[in-house]
């Protein structure tokens, strides 16, 4: 099948190849209206247009501007990621765009036109490579962040030891007696929340029983799960600790507990994963993973000029570390059925 060109797109669109270049270089304002450029961009996306970047970059040197898709603006872990990886770009003239995903972990679109014509490269954080598809494409470099590192289609990754981070709780909770678990787990189909769990089962169903509950990553869809959890019928006593995914989840379980009348961490144990300000929020404080999200972004910015400069770059997983605080302690000496 012919590669369409820019002469392709301009017929399409009625208008001049020029203007394709004005518009698809996102140098039209002033020189063209908004309803031509938008004629323009749909002309393109309906045949799959891609400027030739090779020829682009000769002609105009490269943007100087990498792409951050994250899955959501609302967690505090994007935020930190993107601040680390601003700050590396900064130092070296580059631009970060930061971009959430409409569809959450879901396929990206393209924000722009082409992303390939406006963009450097694509840093991508907890997001699965096939979601990336729109802006991946053939040429433009794909750093992947807190995602699964067998992906060969990305130039780089950057993660962290999650598998450890598990291993810490499992064994801050075993020593304090704990040998009924409940895992409340994130209902995101995602490589590091998948992680987590594979983790946790490896390591605790040798010395415990554990039973493992999904739930929408928020705080009332926590509580929720928690409560049907605790109040469902069941062979053997109640857990006697809920590790969460997250922190957001693990505020929710607390509030499950104090519903049911249940004390923080007498009677239940709860830990969450990130170290949020949430963690430091609530009463008790959280006993949870600490994620180094700020040098997460500072890696994969790293990552992504270490791959545009034609050097390889690899690096051990980031270390995590668990933050021991008030809603963990011995497992109860006597729990009801």
């Amino acid at each position: 099948m012919t590669r369409p060109t820019s002469r392709d797109v301009a017929t399409a669109a009625g208008v001049s190849q020029a203007t394709v270049s004005l518009v698809l270089g996102d140098k039209w304002r002033g020189r063209v209206s908004e309803r031509t450029a938008g004629l323009v961009r749909e002309a393109a996306a309906t045949l799959g247009y891609r400027p030739n970047l090779a020829a682009r970059n000769l002609r105009l040197g490269s943007t100087r501007t990498a792409l951050l898709v994250v899955p959501a603006l609302t967690n505090e872990f994007f935020a930190r990621v993107y601040t680390g990886a601003a700050r590396v770009a900064a130092e070296h003239g580059f631009g970060v765009v930061l971009y959430p995903s409409p569809d959450g972990t879901g396929p990206a679109r393209d924000p722009f036109a082409s992303a390939r014509a406006a963009l450097d490269g694509v840093i991508a954080s907890s997001m699965a490579v096939h979601a990336l598809d729109a802006l991946g494409g053939d040429g433009l470099p794909l750093v992947m962040l807190d995602s699964d590192p067998t992906a060969t289609s990305a130039a780089a990754h950057v993660n962290l030891a999650i598998a450890d981070g598990a291993r810490q709780v499992a064994a801050h909770l075993l020593a304090l007696g704990h040998r009924r678990f409940l895992h409340l787990a994130s209902a995101v189909d995602s490589w590091t929340f998948h992680v987590r769990a594979d983790a946790l089962a490896a390591l605790l169903t040798p010395h415990a029983e554990l039973r493992t509950v999904p739930a929408p990553l928020t705080v009332d869809g926590g509580r929720a799960a928690v409560e049907a959890a605790l109040t469902a019928p069941r062979d053997h006593g109640r857990p006697t600790a809920v590790v969460c995914d997250d922190d957001i989840l693990a505020a929710g379980a607390c509030k499950a507990a104090r519903r049911l009348g249940l004390r923080v961490p007498e009677d239940l144990s709860v830990t969450g994963f990130d170290d949020l300000a949430l963690a430091t929020a609530v009463e008790p404080e959280l006993t949870t993973v600490r994620l180094p999200a700020e040098r997460v972004g500072e890696h994969g910015m790293g990552a992504l000029l270490a791959v545009l400069d034609g050097a390889s770059w690899t690096a051990p997983d980031l270390p995590v570390e668990l933050i021991v605080r008030g809603s963990s302690g011995p497992a109860p000496t006597s729990v009801p059925s």
